[in-house]
């Protein structure tokens, strides 16, 4: 479907509506909200870690190279400045609006998912041993050879989260959806060969992959923990992307699904106002029989329009001759 302009769809001429229209999703996305941080204050299940299992398990304890605080502003506020300078050029309110909601959804929804995961499985960091026994003196169960952590109760807590990557699974899922978003609206599969597209594309990618690196490097994830958050994060980007856009390779990939329904039903009211309007309602016939006095009988047939507008346009007469 070609590009068509309708005028502006401003937040201030359309806005209401459109947020309106999708109430229910936003109360959701709280109920989402409210989910993630109640899933990061309960303890996670503590798996039974062995003596000899802390092999694995003695890496140092170090800082984050990408701070907690971080991640939301590079996986969600960049997308939404972004968002909001395509907006100022185009001024569409279901495009800011959808992919607002869309990442929204999409880094919540993951969210949810990753952390839920990460409190079932328990799995430890490989930084564990040093939360667990932060003086380096191990102690373990007699029987079992378990360990008896002795160190902090919230740094332990946090030791059994490591699959998967939270910080992969967040980065993936915003940036994996600003990649989706930016492919639709530069055409990045339009068939021309135009490759540079492709590097705008991958580069919301690429500082995804180097924030997972990132978690491996300060050993507070194994690679397992980081291919799964960034195959976790991406699969939901895209199925929240679909949501609201037309795939990429699409021909309308460019805009929200929500601008092409406005556009449909705009044109099913001009046509139905235009057939209205050039309505014409049935003729009627009027038949005079006339007699000239030339010994020939004359019937003469006036036709008008109901309508009394196109009475006096439309009124036609025939005349037949007839012996």
């Amino acid at each position: 479907m070609p590009e068509i302009q309708l005028g502006a769809h401003t937040m201030r001429s359309h806005g209401v509506k459109v947020a309106r229209l999708h109430m229910h999703d936003w109360l959701i996305l709280i109920l989402l909200g409210v989910i993630d941080v109640v899933l990061n204050v309960i303890d996670p299940f503590y798996r039974f870690v062995g003596e000899d299992m802390m092999t694995d398990l003695k890496y140092p304890l170090k800082g984050n190279t990408v701070p907690f605080w971080a991640v939301p502003i590079i996986a969600v506020l960049l997308p939404f400045a972004i968002f909001a300078l395509y907006y100022i050029f185009r001024k569409d309110v279901y495009d800011l609006h959808h992919a607002i909601l869309g990442l929204l959804f999409s880094v919540l929804i993951t969210g949810v998912i990753t952390d839920a995961i990460k409190d079932g499985v328990g799995r430890p960091r490989p930084d564990f041993y040093w939360r667990c026994f932060p003086d380096g003196n191990p102690i373990y169960d007699n029987v079992t050879r378990n360990v008896i952590c002795h160190g902090k109760k919230s740094v332990v807590n946090e030791g059994h989260k490591s699959f998967p990557s939270g910080h992969s699974s967040w980065s993936f899922a915003g940036l994996g959806f600003l990649a989706l978003y930016l492919s639709g609206k530069i055409r990045a599969f339009d068939q021309t060969g135009h490759v540079a597209k492709l590097c705008i594309v991958f580069l919301p990618l690429l500082a995804a992959a180097l924030v997972a690196i990132s978690r491996v490097d300060d050993y507070w994830h194994h690679w397992q923990d980081v291919f799964a958050g960034g195959l976790l994060g991406l699969t939901v980007a895209s199925f929240c992307y679909l949501q609201f856009f037309p795939p990429p390779y699409d021909t309308d990939g460019w805009g929200p699904r929500a601008y092409f329904q406005m556009l449909a039903e705009s044109h099913d009211n001009q046509s139905s106002a235009t057939t209205n309007s050039l309505r014409v309602q049935p003729a009627e016939t009027e038949i005079v029989y006339l007699s000239p006095g030339n010994g020939r009988e004359t019937v003469e047939i006036n036709t008008h329009e109901a309508s009394p507008i196109l009475d006096d346009m439309e009124r036609g007469r025939r005349q037949l001759f007839s012996t």
